[in-house]
């Protein structure tokens, strides 16, 4: 199992712009995937700052790992990638 941790060892700030998602996770996530995750209320915990959406690291680590981990009810796999 990856160690998502590791995200937010190197991250800076206590929280992730929606917009800066892409950098902190890699390239794993993109923003307009956590917009569309958010409008389904199946997205991180987030911070609303007038049009400005952000989430706190230490959250959204633990919710890539607990979607890394089919714990959302889901399987977490897909048929082209490997689940990381």
């Amino acid at each position: 199992m990856f160690d998502f941790g590791k995200f937010a060892e190197s991250w800076q700030a206590p929280v992730v712009a929606r917009s800066q998602i892409d950098k902190f996770s890699g390239g794993l996530l993109h923003p307009l995937t956590l917009r569309n995750l958010d409008s389904l209320g199946q997205g991180p915990p987030r911070i609303k700052l007038g049009r400005k959406v952000a989430y706190p690291v230490d959250t959204l680590v633990k919710w890539m790992e607990t979607r890394a981990n089919g714990k959302d009810g889901k399987d977490g796999k897909n048929d082209k990638a490997k689940s990381v």
